[in-house]
């Protein structure tokens, strides 16, 4: 075997997609910036009581763990940002308003989350801290759907959910947590077999209202269908309530929306109105979002909490490709005082300038240069290549 081999799912980033990577990643910070978002860098690894509280057993199992050497305790290495920046707001910050916060650092799983995909994921997010209205749910998602216009990637499908409805659902059917994650897999998978063996069980209007979620799919009249089906408790009623609100709120060209009660991607610590985005020509969800009122709650200090978050890597492979090669060629001629202080005052401009090396091959497209600096009439100018 070749010691340069790299674990499976886990793979280098070449030049080209690094330099898109990075310019997507400096152009969405500096987005979130413009809407108030404040910067944070949470670190890569924490003591696991900590990583984990608050997020429920299915980010457990993605999280890699690793004893301390120094003090002995179980460590892991984050698989989610999201819920260490709600301890950051809960706990160093400590503001009592509202708090808006963005992050861009790499997670890690223990096992891909489908095929093709990385277990390195490059997670950045953005997220709003003590504000429960739909107010701040409308908010992130705008941006969420800013950001990946951003990237370049247009004809986006925004589906969006409210998690109250299945828990409301599964808490009325008074069962154990093991069959609540078996309902919550064929319902997350729209699995419409394995639902209707699980809810024999079941009370038969709440096993009706089960069976009939992963089919509340498709635009507004979803919820009007809803009402009929659903059972007429307080929960339900407020969770459709909120869904009509956004319907009515958001409006965003070239973006359809869809509401679908099945909804229940992401994690398991999400608690209100989840979303996710798709593009055209691309299966997974580009990014997923929601509400998480409750992993405040875990940190001691109840904190509603909303926002969104994506895979760099997934967004520059769903965006078209632009033309890279941007940079300008200049001569090797050191000593060349004229030429030298026309290639400082172009780097201070913000234009690449790369010096043409003498004694190799000079392959321009491997350079990336689409101009050259020329001597012309005495001095130097920038001209096609």
């Amino acid at each position: 075997m070749h010691k340069w081999l790299l674990p499976e799912y886990i793979e280098d980033v070449l030049p080209e997609p690094a330099r898109r990577i990075e310019a997507l990643r400096r152009g969405m910070l500096d987005l979130f910036a413009l809407h108030g978002y404040q910067f944070v860098v949470p670190p890569m690894l924490e003591y696991v009581d900590s990583l984990l509280t608050g997020t429920g057993h299915d980010l457990d199992l993605r999280t890699f763990k690793l004893v301390d050497q120094l003090s002995g305790r179980t460590l892991g290495i984050r698989a989610d940002i999201t819920p260490q920046v709600a301890r950051i707001d809960a706990h160093l910050m400590n503001r009592k308003g509202v708090n808006r916060l963005c992050y861009a650092g790499s997670v890690l799983h223990t096992l891909p989350a489908g095929l093709n995909r990385t277990r390195e994921p490059l997670q950045i997010g953005a997220e709003i801290y003590g504000h429960a209205g739909i107010e701040s749910d409308l908010e992130v998602q705008r941006l969420m759907l800013d950001a990946l216009r951003l990237a370049g990637v247009s004809k986006l499908q925004l589906d969006i959910g409210h998690v109250a409805v299945f828990h409301s659902l599964v808490r009325a059917a008074r069962v154990g947590a093991d069959v609540e994650a078996e309902l919550f897999r064929a319902v997350q998978a729209k699995d419409v077999p394995a639902l209707s063996k699980l809810v024999r069980k079941l009370d038969r209007d709440l096993g009706a209202a089960l069976l009939a979620l992963p089919e509340l799919a498709g635009g507004v009249d979803v919820l009007a269908r809803a009402k009929k089906l659903l059972p007429d408790n307080a929960e339900i009623k407020q969770a459709l309530a909120q869904l009509r609100a956004i319907a009515a709120s958001i409006q965003d060209a070239g973006t359809e929306i869809c509401f679908d009660l099945g909804e229940l991607r992401g994690l398991h610590y999400h608690s209100g109105v989840v979303f996710a985005v798709y593009a055209e020509g691309w299966s997974n969800a580009l990014a997923l979002g929601g509400r998480y009122d409750e992993v405040g709650e875990a940190f001691g200090r109840a904190r509603p909490a909303t926002g969104f978050s994506m895979d760099l890597r997934e967004i520059i492979a769903a965006a078209p490709a632009a033309d890279s090669r941007n940079s300008i060629l200049a001569p090797y001629l050191p000593a060349d005082a004229a030429l030298q202080r026309r290639i400082s005052t172009l780097r201070k401009s913000g234009d690449a300038v790369i010096v043409d090396l003498p004694g190799h091959d000079k392959v321009r497209d491997e350079l990336g240069c689409n101009r050259r600096l020329a001597r012309r009439n005495g001095k130097w100018i920038v001209e096609p290549l």
